[in-house]
């Protein structure tokens, strides 16, 4: 017979080849489900480390894992790293602080008026005569 050709079926022939056709399919969801769950439990149970695949391809795996373990290290190192330079930066922007306060606290005490004043009690006065420099040129010769 060909592809073409009418087939007379009888009806319990047509029902049992829909049966046949629907348990095929959950057969075959039921071998998916257990493949699933057999990978699943071999996991679980260490049993795929026994395999020649695992057992070929050990070294890569074990890099793998290593190049992992930079991966993670590194995340950890930046971290410090950022602390540190977050803390730093505080402990700069703290000193500058101290700085410019000593700064206008030092520019507070030595006003040329406030120096008078202390200068007063040791009888010392204020010029009034412009200070004067002297400078000596020095010959190229010598």
């Amino acid at each position: 017979m060909s592809d073409n050709d009418y087939i007379a079926y009888s009806e319990e022939e047509k029902s049992a080849t829909k049966e046949s056709k629907v348990d095929s399919k959950k057969e075959s969801k039921k071998d998916a489900r257990a493949t699933k769950t057999n990978a699943f439990t071999q996991i679980l149970n260490g049993d795929f480390l026994t395999r020649e695949f695992v057992l070929n391809n050990l070294n890569f795996i074990f890099f793998i894992i290593f190049l992992l373990l930079l991966v993670v290290g590194k995340g950890y190192y930046g971290k410090q790293l950022s602390d540190d330079i977050n803390a730093t930066q505080q402990e700069v922007d703290q000193n500058a602080a101290e700085y410019i306060e000593s700064k206008a606290k030092l520019e507070t005490v030595t006003r040329r008026y406030k120096l008078v004043e202390k200068l007063e009690k040791r009888e010392l006065k204020e010029t009034q005569n412009a200070t004067k420099v002297i400078r000596v040129k020095k010959k190229v010769n010598e």
